[in-house]
């Protein structure tokens, strides 16, 4: 199972190597790292995606609570949260196909931030899923250069789980 963490640190050198470290001693891999400052002056927040089960993850965020600079851990996996990623996207598009990608973007709400005689480049923000359906979609026309950031969450202050509201409304969905 893939667990978001939410890690607060003071902003002090060698913060991010002692976490990341830690991890790679125990054999997890961190599959997406996003940090930045918090609204707190001196401290960090640091979202990380790790797989691994249940067990090992609550061990690792002991672990990672007993280090020097780490203020709070917080698995977001199992909590309300509001994920997003970035991601900028350079696409092949000639004359006849620009009016099809151009479609798309309205459709997930990019925005064409460069154009070239032969390519496009797009940028896109979204959860993970909206990221990975644009891509797809994208694949023919000739996908040229991918960057995209890791996930950045905060737990809802609605406390609202969006997830299971789409999972009890898929449930009731009766096809006529």
């Amino acid at each position: 199972m893939k667990h978001t963490l939410s890690v607060l640190v003071e902003d002090e050198s060698g913060a991010l190597s002692r976490i990341s470290g830690l991890f790679a001693r125990r054999g997890f891999n961190i599959e997406s790292l996003a940090v930045g400052p918090t609204e707190q002056g001196g401290v960090s927040r640091l979202t990380m995606v790790v797989a691994g089960d249940d067990g090992a993850l609550e061990q690792m965020s002991k672990q990672l609570q007993k280090l020097v600079n780490v203020l709070e851990v917080i698995d977001l996996s199992a909590l309300p949260s509001v994920e997003r990623e970035l991601m900028l996207v350079k696409v092949k598009a000639d004359a006849t196909s620009r009016g099809e990608i151009f479609d798309l973007v309205k459709v997930f709400r990019a925005k064409v931030v460069d154009v070239g005689d032969s390519a496009l480049i797009l940028e896109v923000v979204g959860d993970p899923g909206k990221l990975v359906a644009l891509e797809q979609l994208l694949e023919p026309f000739g996908i040229l250069e991918i960057a995209r950031t890791g996930k950045v969450a905060l737990q809802r202050a609605s406390g609202v789980n969006t997830e299971a509201l789409k999972l009890r409304r898929s449930e009731t969905y009766v096809p006529a």
